[in-house]
């Protein structure tokens, strides 16, 4: 019998490559939100990846990029702080697009941490021919500056194409350790904190390029009803926040429209993730230029963490 494995494994990349869809393709369901707008991910989500003798905590990062506010200095320090200690860092690179200077940097970067196993995972494969993939992968070698990658795979988890394979090969290159979590596990995000990017997930949703980088969103108020039922039900008060009055009309829709389609939305992905019914009240507060004021950043949840 083989000895059990374990350990920490980051996620980095540029910013809308597909690490958020990878993740949840990886740990078999959705924990971490996904949007075509980059910067979608704004914290180390954790998601737990339970192999026959392995268990891989997998940290979903902020794309790295250059940033423009306080906000985006803080998400680029959450990246280098993931990086620091993790047994493998697995770089997202898109199989539709050209490297340039961003996949460069984060060469650079990955090369600062030598005791880490380092994957080129191509992701979107789905989305070219052979032909061409053949091409990107040639090119992925250049990449690595100062080091050699441990491992270049071409996956796609938007059809589950070599997740498995992935899964694999992440759970051989782990030390031997014990289970950190109990089998079943897949998270360990707050359920309010998944509640909150559900909830953001889905006001990103058809909004315009300008608005996603200034929502957030916080829980009022959270709690079981205390009524008997044959399932759980409980009661979810949030707020949205944005930054302008013009963004919160947007949100808000005529006459409150887009708004209830968003609670619609994050409705059923919330009682999914609780096993449980909910009532779901939302409210649209303008919390002027959050991504620059340090004060506000830190109640938001965005403290200094350099």
């Amino acid at each position: 019998m083989s000895e059990h494995r374990s350990g920490f494994v980051a996620i980095v990349g540029r910013p809308n490559v597909g690490k958020s869809t990878l993740i949840n393709a990886l740990v078999g369901s959705k924990i971490a939100i996904t949007s075509h707008h980059p910067n979608t991910t704004r914290s180390a989500i954790r998601g737990i990846v339970h192999g026959p003798d392995f268990q891989a905590v997998l940290v979903d990062t902020p794309g790295v990029h250059k940033p423009k506010t306080l906000l985006g200095h803080r998400l680029n320090a959450v990246v280098d702080q993931s990086m620091d200690s993790v047994d493998v860092v697995i770089m997202c690179i898109p199989a539709d697009e050209t490297s340039g200077a961003g996949d460069l940097y984060i060469s650079a970067e990955i090369a600062k941490h030598p005791r880490a196993k380092k994957f080129a995972v191509i992701t979107k494969t789905d989305l070219i021919s052979k032909e061409k993939l053949a091409l990107r992968l040639a090119g992925i070698m250049a990449l690595a500056q100062g080091f050699v990658w441990d491992e270049i795979i071409p996956v796609s988890a938007a059809i589950h194409n070599q997740i498995d394979l992935l899964n694999e090969l992440i759970g051989a290159n782990l030390p031997i350790g014990p289970a950190y979590y109990p089998a079943g596990t897949t998270s360990d995000q707050a359920i309010e904190a998944l509640i909150c990017e559900f909830i953001r997930e889905a006001a990103l949703q058809d909004v315009r390029e300008e608005l996603p980088h200034s929502i957030v969103v916080t829980i009022d108020e959270f709690g079981e009803r205390e009524e008997k039922g044959s399932r759980p039900f409980y009661d979810v008060h949030a707020t949205i926040h944005v930054e302008r009055d013009t963004q919160r009309a947007i949100l808000l829709g005529h006459q409150g429209t887009r708004l209830k389609e968003i609670g619609i939305r994050a409705r059923a992905d919330i009682e999914r993730a609780l096993v449980a019914k909910i009532f779901l009240g939302l409210h649209i507060k303008v919390s002027k230029e959050w991504q620059r004021d340090p004060k506000l950043l830190e109640r938001l949840g965005f403290g200094d963490n350099s």
